[in-house]
Order: structure tokens, then sequence, then C-alpha cells
């Protein structure tokens, strides 16, 4: 390794990106681990810092988020709609396996988004392909393209994009960029 390599190295440390992610690691690893024994948490804490100082590099991921005294629960609010609109979208896509005579008229349609970060995007994106009923195709700077189990002949987008993400995107963009 050369002395070239060792500074670059040392330079990219970011101790605010170190602490965050220390911070996420260590409550998912008592989650894992289902003990609160002094042990498991000191080898715990042990973990999440060799961790977040091995992740180094790629921990730039953590700029996307605002971080904030009420960002936990926005987080908390944003996973409770998911999981609503999950639960919906089970059930319409279930009813419409079990009666043929429901509709199905899938389309190829654009949604427009005004999250910046790519990590936000990506959390969108993927937000509507855990949906069933919609797969988001694509993204092209801020539209995505996705597959709607059942769009009306000619969906602007404005409808698409109430329809499909705008629920996901106000609530990602309390915490996200």
């Amino acid at each position: 390794m050369t002395s070239n390599t060792v500074s670059s190295s040392v330079s990219s440390f970011n101790g605010a990106r170190f602490l965050w992610a220390t911070l996420l690691i260590y409550p998912l690893w008592l989650l894992m681990v289902g003990s609160f024994d002094p042990a498991e948490m000191l080898v715990g804490v042990l973990v999440a810092l060799l961790t977040a100082g091995l992740s180094q590099k790629h921990l730039h991921v953590l700029d996307d988020f605002k971080w904030h005294p009420l960002m936990p629960l926005y987080l908390l609010i944003y996973f409770g709609i998911f999981l609503w609109a999950l639960l919906r979208a089970n059930l319409d896509v279930a009813g419409r396996v079990l009666s043929p005579r429901l509709p199905i008229n899938p389309a190829i349609v654009e949604v427009e988004t005004q999250l910046q970060s790519d990590l936000a995007k990506l959390f969108l994106a993927n937000s509507i392909t855990l949906t069933p009923g919609t797969l988001t195709i694509d993204v092209i700077d801020q539209r995505l393209q996705v597959h709607w189990i059942d769009s009306a002949a000619g969906q602007d987008m404005q409808h698409a994009t109430a329809s499909i993400a705008a629920q996901f995107e106000y609530h990602l963009s309390k915490f996200m960029k």
C-alpha cells in the first residue's frame, strides 16, 4: 500500500457518518441477537464500530438523509403508509386474480418525482415495485417508468403520479433529500 493510498483513505474518514452508521447498525445487532445480555451488547458495540469503519468509503449515502430529531417518527410513518399501501395492493391484485371479471389494463406509465437524491429515488422506486400491481422499470432523471396493472387508456402523468407515487414521495421527502 502506497503512502498516497493511505492518505486518501485517511482523508475520506468522516466522523459524523461513522457515528450515524454505528448508531444505525447497533440496534440492528440487538434485534438480530434478541438479547440484552451485557456480553452480547458489548460485542454488538464492537461489531457496529468495526462494520462502520470497514464501510467508511460507502457511507456517503447517509448524506441523503435529513437528520433531525423527528426523523425516526417520519421514518415510522413512512413504513406505516407503505404497509397500508402494500395491504391494499395485495387485496386488489388478489381480487383481480380470483375474479376474472375485474379489469386488467396493463400499461407503462411515467411518474414524475420531486425527490432529488438518488437514494430517495431508489426508495421510491422500490416502494412502488414492492407494491403488487406496479413495477418500476427505469428511473430517468426525475421520471420513473412504471408498469401498472390497471391503467386507464391515455393516462396522463399527473394522474399516474398521484395514484402511484404521491403518497410515498410526500412521506419520503420528510426524511430524505
